[in-house]
């Protein structure tokens, strides 16, 4: 069997903000949106809040109304503010009950030639399953699978699986499986709290059961943990962190209750050495793909960017059954922008640009007989 990740960074539509040429440009897009929307959630407003919610609006674009460069301020019934003739906005509610509606972030088609390369990837890949990062919904990923990949000679998958998750911005967690591996038993953890009430996940630590056609079962945990590049350093921290340490007592529940072919594969967003990953990297007996001695890197440690050691921040975790029954493992780069001061690797002859690049992250894939 074949089981891969990868981050697929959106496959038809994409939020604008993220769509921009550099992360530092639609950075302060989200940080504000986010915030606007944690100020309009809250059950009352007091004056302070309502001038917050003034100002975040003017930045986002919304003074003159409801549809901004990179936002949407949905308003289905109730009063939340007017704009005078005279100028400015005024915040008429004075809680969330006041009003119903949403704000929302606005889509992008995402580069074509970048869609194509990303099912170049998978098709490469040839995985029997294959766990994905940052998918817009089930219906997107159903109609990628039936419609890019044969139009490009593929073959799609037969199951194709993903639960929503907690990010607002459509970027979910899912999987993808051939013939003869059925996906069965699916737990979602999106609803996993915090001591503080907030959720663990930020998209959602999707627990999917796989059967393989000599009867193995096979428990797919597949993770989008906490970004280091939205929000501040220490609550990133300390948010992965504590994502960390739930997979792993996630992980222990399971082995405890008799599980032996557990993978916990994603985007965790760190490095491995990092103190926010010890509790999954480090108190579990979890092993990395890419310590075994079959696994080839490509001659290049990382798998973000130009794959330098800082950018090693996807993985493939196998408990130490499945770890034993490797036979290969690897990476697909193929789909990545190589650089150009030399390039680092051979991609497709449609990456012409960084902006045809299917993805900033390789493919992690792994041979297990099982």
């Amino acid at each position: 069997m074949k089981l891969a990740v990868y981050n697929v960074e959106n496959l038809f539509d994409r939020a604008k903000a993220m769509n921009l040429d550099s992360w530092e440009e639609g950075r302060p897009v989200l940080e504000k949106f986010a915030e606007l929307n944690g100020l309009l959630g809250e059950i009352d407003y007091t004056q302070s809040d309502k001038n917050r919610m003034v100002e975040l609006m003017h930045d986002l674009g919304l003074a003159k109304s409801d549809t901004g460069p990179f936002v949407i301020l949905r308003r289905n019934r109730g009063g939340l503010l007017r704009r005078p003739t005279t100028g400015g906005i005024v915040i008429d509610a004075n809680g969330r009950a006041d009003w119903v509606g949403s704000l929302e972030l606005r889509d992008a088609p995402v580069n074509e030639h970048a869609m194509r390369n990303t099912a170049r990837v998978i098709m490469d890949l040839e995985a029997d399953v294959l766990g994905v990062v940052e998918a817009e919904s089930r219906p997107v990923l159903s109609a990628f699978n039936t419609e890019i990949l044969p139009a490009l000679g593929g073959q799609p998958f037969r199951h194709v699986m993903l639960i929503d998750g907690n990010d607002e911005r459509g970027i979910d967690v899912g999987l993808m499986s051939r013939k003869g591996y059925p996906i069965g038993t699916l737990r979602s953890h999106v609803d996993d709290c915090l001591p503080n009430g907030q959720p663990v996940f930020s998209r959602d630590c999707a627990q999917f059961e796989v059967t393989t056609p000599s009867g193995a079962r096979l428990l797919v945990l597949v993770n989008h943990l906490k970004s280091k590049g939205y929000g501040g350093t220490a609550a990133s921290n300390a948010k992965r962190k504590a994502q960390a340490e739930r997979i792993a007592e996630i992980y222990k529940t399971l082995t405890d209750n008799g599980a032996q072919h557990i993978a916990i594969i994603g985007d965790l967003n760190d490095t491995p050495a990092s103190a926010p990953l010890k509790p999954l990297l480090s108190d579990t007996d979890l092993q990395d793909i890419f310590t075994h001695p079959a696994f080839d890197n490509g001659g290049w440690p990382g798998t973000y960017d130009l794959c330098n050691e800082i950018n090693k921040i996807d993985y493939l975790l196998l408990s130490p059954d499945l770890f034993d029954r490797v036979q290969a493992g690897g990476l697909c780069r193929k789909g990545m922008w190589p650089g150009s001061r030399p390039r680092r690797w051979e991609p497709y002859a449609e990456v012409g640009r960084k902006a045809d690049a299917a993805s900033d992250h390789a493919a992690i894939w792994a041979e297990i007989d099982i």
